[in-house]
């Protein structure tokens, strides 16, 4: 089972068994993980889901989409080179993820 590794603003760290193929924000909202709103559509549009990658992790996943590149400059936290949309980072069995939320989402 493929595990993320959540941590927030603060620092307090919360790790996750997901399910291969479901995304990091399915993973957070099924396990009540604070810090990814996950409300999307509406006038929050995809501001609710912004992760930080760790570094060593970015280079595993698939090259990012442009309509994610995007909506990534809608957050609420300026988004940094290795920001992703949680709800656009699906999970294998081979990849262990580490995340950071950031301090807001709207």
């Amino acid at each position: 089972m493929p595990t993320v590794h959540f941590t927030d603003a603060e620092g307090a760290v919360r790790d996750v068994q997901g399910n291969t193929g479901d995304s990091v924000m399915e993973t957070a909202v099924r396990n009540g993980v604070p810090g990814i709103v996950a409300e999307c559509g509406g006038s929050l549009s995809c501001a609710t889901c912004h992760v930080f990658v760790r570094e060593d992790c970015l280079a595993q996943l698939p090259p990012m989409e442009d309509m994610e590149d995007e909506m990534l400059y809608g957050t609420a936290v300026d988004r940094e080179d290795n920001s992703r949309l949680s709800c656009q980072v699906r999970l294998t069995d081979e990849r262990e993820l580490f995340v950071t939320t950031p301090e807001t989402q709207v």
